[in-house]
This record gives C-alpha cells, sequence and structure tokens, in this order.
C-alpha cells in the first residue's frame, strides 16, 4: 500500500485514471516496440570508427535516463531513444560522406541539442516551428524515411551499387539479401495483425535463421556491460564550431524539432491529455525532457536522442502517465547486460527494421498540396534529395531554397517568413562558399 501511495502521488494515477499494473503492461508494451533500437544504432554506428559495444550501452542508459526524465519530470507515458533517422545522418552522412570525425558528429549533436534546449525555453522554438511551412515539415520526413530505406537496401545487398546505372538490384541468390527481405516482409506482416513486438520478433528470428545458416555465430545472451569508456564525453565541440557545420547542426534540429512535435502532439491526443481550454497538459515540460535529452545522450556517446511514435502502443494498452515511461527506462537499463544478444545482430535483419520504418515515414506526404506546385515541387526536392546526395541536410537546404525561390518569382512573397529568408541565406552561402 505504501508504495502504491507513493506512484499515486509521483503519478496521480488516479486523476488519470489509471493503476499500476496498467502502466507497468503499457510500459512493457511501448518498450517491446521500440528495443529494436538497441541493435540497429550499435550496427549503424559500428560503421563510423565507433566502439560497438560502448555505443551499445550508450543508447540502453541513453534512452534509460531521458524515459526516467520524462516520466518522473514531465509525468507523461513516453518512450525515447535514439532516433533512427538521426542515427542514419550521424554515421552515413555526416561521417561516411561528409568525412568528418564521429567525434566531430557528437560535437554537432551536443551544440544542436543545447540550441534545443534553449528554444524549448523560450518561445524561439514555436516561431521557427509556425514559420517553416507545412509542405516542408512534412517532406522533411519522408525524405528521412527514404534515406533510412536506401541505407536498409543497401546495407542487406537488395540495392547495389553500379558503373552503368550507379544503383542495381542485388543477388536475392545470396542469403544476405533473402533473409534481409524475408525480415521486412516479416514486419509488415506481423504488424499488420498488430501481433505484439513485429519488430523485434522478426529481427530475432531472422538472426536464429542466420545462425542455423552458419552466418552468425553464437557468443552467448547475457554478459558484464562493455566499458562506455571509448564514448563518454568524447565528442570534439570545437571541431564542430567549424563555419561548414552549420547545417549539420541544423539538420539534426530540424529533424529533433519536428519529430518531437509529431510524436507529442499525437501522443497527448491518445492519452487524454488535451484540457478542456485545448491546451496540452504539462507540454513545456515534456518538450523540455525531450531536449535535454539529447544533450545528455550526446555525453553518453548518443545520436540525438528523441519520442519515440512507438509510444502511441503503449497509450493504446492503457498508459496514461509517466510511471509508463519509467518503466520503459528500467527495462533499458537491464537491458545492457544484454551485450552478446546485440552483437549477433546481423546487418541483413536490422536492414528489415530500417526499411519497414521507411514506409511508415512516407506517410506525411499525403497531407501536401499537390494542386499548389509552389508547394508540391519544393516538397518533393526535399524528399528526393536527401537520399540521391546521401545527406539530409543537403535535402533540407535543397528544399528550403527552392520554396523561397518559388514563393518570391511567382508572386507570393507574404508566404516567405522572416526566418524562412534568413535560412535560405545561410543555405545559399553554404553552397556557395563552403
Amino acid at each position: 500500500m505504501q508504495q502504491h501511495s507513493l506512484l499515486e502521488r509521483l503519478f496521480a494515477l488516479s486523476a488519470h485514471d489509471t493503476s499500476v499494473k496498467r502502466e507497468l503492461m503499457a510500459g512493457l508494451t511501448t518498450f517491446v516496440t521500440m528495443a529494436y533500437v538497441v541493435f540497429v544504432v550499435p550496427n549503424m554506428l559500428a560503421n563510423t570508427g565507433m566502439d560497438p559495444g560502448a555505443v551499445f550501452v550508450a543508447t540502453c542508459i541513453g534512452s534509460a535516463v531521458a524515459c526516467l526524465l520524462m516520466g518522473f519530470y514531465a509525468n507523461w507515458p513516453v518512450g525515447l531513444a535514439p532516433g533512427i533517422g538521426l542515427a542514419a545522418f550521424f554515421a552515413y552522412s555526416v561521417v561516411g560522406e561528409m568525412g568528418y570525425s564521429w567525434q566531430v558528429a557528437l560535437g554537432a549533436v551536443f551544440i544542436a541539442g543545447v540550441l534545443f534546449v534553449a528554444m524549448s525555453l523560450s518561445r524561439v522554438r514555436e516561431w521557427i516551428m509556425n514559420s517553416i511551412p507545412l509542405c516542408l515539415r512534412f517532406s522533411m520526413g519522408a525524405g528521412v524515411g527514404l534515406f533510412l530505406g536506401l541505407i536498409g537496401l543497401k546495407s542487406a545487398g537488395i540495392v547495389v551499387p553500379s558503373d552503368a546505372t550507379l544503383l542495381s538490384l542485388g543477388s536475392f541468390k545470396e542469403p544476405q539479401a533473402l533473409l534481409g527481405a524475408l525480415c521486412f516482409l516479416m514486419i509488415a506482416v506481423l504488424s499488420f495483425w498488430r501481433v505484439f513486438g513485429a519488430i523485434l520478433i522478426s529481427i530475432l528470428v531472422v538472426t536464429l535463421i542466420g545462425m542455423g545458416l552458419g552466418l552468425v555465430e553464437y557468443h552467448g545472451l547475457v554478459s558484464a556491460p562493455p566499458s562506455l569508456a571509448p564514448t563518454w564525453m568524447a565528442m570534439d565541440i570545437r571541431g564542430a564550431l567549424d563555419l561548414s557545420m552549420v547545417s549539420v547542426i541544423l539538420a539534426f534540429l530540424f529533424i529533433n524539432i519536428f519529430d518531437t512535435a509529431g510524436t507529442l502532439m499525437g501522443v497527448a491526443h491518445r492519452a487524454g491529455l488535451i484540457r478542456p481550454d485545448n491546451q496540452i497538459e504539462k507540454l513545456p515540460r515534456a518538450l523540455k525532457a525531450d531536449s535535454t535529452s539529447s544533450v545528455l545522450g550526446a555525453f553518453l556517446g548518443c545520436p540525438p536522442v528523441t519520442s519515440f511514435v512507438e509510444s502511441a502502443a503503449g497509450v493504446a494498452a492503457g498508459g496514461r502517465t509517466g510511471l509508463t515511461a519509467v518503466t520503459v527506462g528500467v527495462l533499458f537499463v537491464l537491458c545492457v547486460f544484454f551485450a552478446p544478444l546485440a552483437g549477433m545482430i546481423p546487418a541483413y535483419a536490422t536492414a528489415g527494421a530500417l526499411i519497414y520504418v521507411a514506409m511508415l515515414m512516407m506517410g506525411g506526404m499525403s497531407h501536401i498540396d499537390w494542386e499548389d506546385l509552389t508547394d508540391a515541387i519544393p516538397a518533393v526536392v526535399t524528399m528526393i534529395m536527401m537520399p540521391l546526395t546521401f545527406s539530409i541536410a543537403n535535402g533540407i537546404a535543397l528544399g528550403f531554397l527552392t520554396y523561397t525561390a518559388l514563393k518570391l518569382f511567382t508572386g507570393q512573397r507574404e508566404q516567405i517568413s522572416p526566418s524562412l529568408y534568413i535560412l535560405s541565406a545561410i543555405f545559399l552561402a553554404k553552397f556557395a562558399f563552403l
């Protein structure tokens, strides 16, 4: 009774018409739907030269701290972890394509996180969100989805380089390509039938098949956590202050802002956190918890930590308070003992998850006004230039410049906000001088 009384005081369970049991089950549901992140992120960041074991621990601890902060401070039923799209940008664009060290990339994550916190403490965040057109907001999410999909297809060997056509279809005679496709299809089918933990189940099943084919070596399931030392406080902030990193920092910042806004708004409506005056209960606290998590994650060695849309699964299971988020956080802490399992997950298994998540992220394009070419064209430019240039930052920059130019030269200057002029000038200077 005393424990329940303490939880009641901390999370106001009765006021939200919920119970301890319901909140714990909701937390378990959210965790199972998003636990794939502890396999996918270390697999991605291993390509940068980062120590996979340290990244695994950083992902688990960063996610846990963020969830606990969201639960205790904001009392929201939201799970947080490093964003998959942001991790892809970190690994394959900033480090892989642009050639920066992973330490500098972490420095950019830290700076973007500090800016996000500052914006969450002021009205600047609201000003920027309101001044960026809806067509660009939705196309950014869809573009990140295409970028993720290309990475997943490439990792599985389903799409391969070609001297003649740049890209070509890989061979399904290769087991990795076949298993990557199988993982994607399995996730899609299980998700359609609303199977609990569809992504996690599919990744583990494909890993077991790979083990049976001799493609995966068994290393055990549980061990002491790997050392966090290789990534702890390793960010190079001075290197990230270089002028050429402006677009990278802005890309981290914008994607995080709009991902967070969309997720938190959606969860708030589903969890009944809208007050009679249409204001969202403790939204400023939720935004501060989310933005602060990115800064804390950078200290550990994580890509930007953000609210996960999979939290909606926990809300559907009855989660209404921060106890759901705290449960997710505790489960992420326990994950650090499963490093051997994470180390066995092959790239083609996580590739299936990336392709599936990419498909979901494309849904935002349905909100574009396709009849207005001055909206539709910038949206398409933003979306397709991310995978084609292998850079989320380039896609955002080219989309913003296209929007500003089209609205300017078609007599629609009133649709260009002051912040859009400023950002377009920054992006134009980047292409002209950097």
